[in-house]
């Protein structure tokens, strides 16, 4: 297949340039500035098979006002540049795969991707907004697939790298008061997951990427300080984590309790379907 990556220089998009190389695809990068006329996107993506759409900056930060307003032109503005490029091929991709996140649920209730119970804050928002833009894409020819990450794990980048640091030094501990829920994905069930997709074209709209096992954060850090032979006493008072990220602090103090029913219906099975073992992988590798 010929596979068109946005986004592919980040952590995710590197990991599926590697797997889909290693599987023989073809695998083009696309970057889309506001200088790029959509005729010349089009032409770049005219006749692929797929696109995988990942821009987007990083969610993790200080949400001012001027970062609120580039996450949101990061990914509506590429998406919605993106979907009119595709509206203008010849040979249109039968796929394309928009990431997307659970940041979209509340923090009140357990979802799938029937769930109707839907945030209310600017992460909420702003994903229903970039999902929107993305299903404009949909028609005879091409399907669309929201995929809501939960947060990638994996050795060597991610949520790791800034967590792996404190907890190798003695210094870990909960979040707030650590009952929040958090749904998480290791990178290579993500990878997995995202071939799966291509593959079953019966799949549309919602799924949910993220592992059939979610953890509160304090039995994370437990797990964390089990596997890695360190203390967990060195906890982050909530106070803190908002007097540093502000507003953006709700993405490490929000629960998300989310599954990948549509998934696991059509039969994905996880290579690391809970914390632990995705940890043990990830120690094993960070060596």
């Amino acid at each position: 297949m010929k596979i068109v990556i946005c986004g592919i220089s980040g952590f995710v998009g590197s990991a599926l340039k590697r797997y889909f190389e290693e599987h023989g695809d073809d695998v083009h990068s696309l970057s889309i500035r506001t200088s790029v006329l959509t005729e010349t996107i089009a032409k770049s993506i005219d006749g692929c098979d797929v696109i995988i759409n990942l821009a987007g900056a990083n969610i993790l930060g200080r949400w001012t006002k001027n970062y609120k307003e580039l996450l949101r032109q990061s990914r509506l503005d590429t998406t919605n540049k993106l979907v009119e490029a595709i509206a203008l091929c010849t040979e249109p991709p039968h796929t394309l795969l928009n990431a997307s996140a659970v940041g979209i649920y509340d923090a009140y209730h357990q979802h799938d991707e029937s769930s109707r119970n839907m945030g209310d804050d600017f992460l909420a928002s702003l994903v229903r907004d970039w999902e929107y833009a993305a299903m404009r894409a949909s028609s005879v020819q091409t399907r669309v697939c929201t995929m809501r990450f939960g947060v990638v794990y994996a050795a060597g980048g991610g949520a790791m790298a800034k967590m792996l640091p404190p907890f190798k030094m003695g210094l870990g501990g909960k979040m707030g008061n650590g009952f929040q829920m958090i749904s998480w994905i290791h990178l290579k069930d993500l990878v997995r997951a995202c071939a799966f997709l291509i593959e079953h074209a019966e799949i549309s709209g919602v799924v949910n990427l993220s592992s059939p096992e979610p953890i509160n954060n304090l039995e994370q850090t437990k797990a964390m300080g089990r596997i890695l032979h360190r203390p967990t006493f060195v906890d982050l008072p909530e106070w803190i984590v908002k007097l540093v990220f502000g507003e953006g602090s709700i993405v490490m103090l929000d629960s998300k309790e989310v599954y990948p029913r549509v998934l696991q219906e059509h039969g994905f099975e996880f290579l690391y379907p809970t914390f632990d073992s995705a940890m043990e992988e990830i120690a094993h590798v960070q060596g």
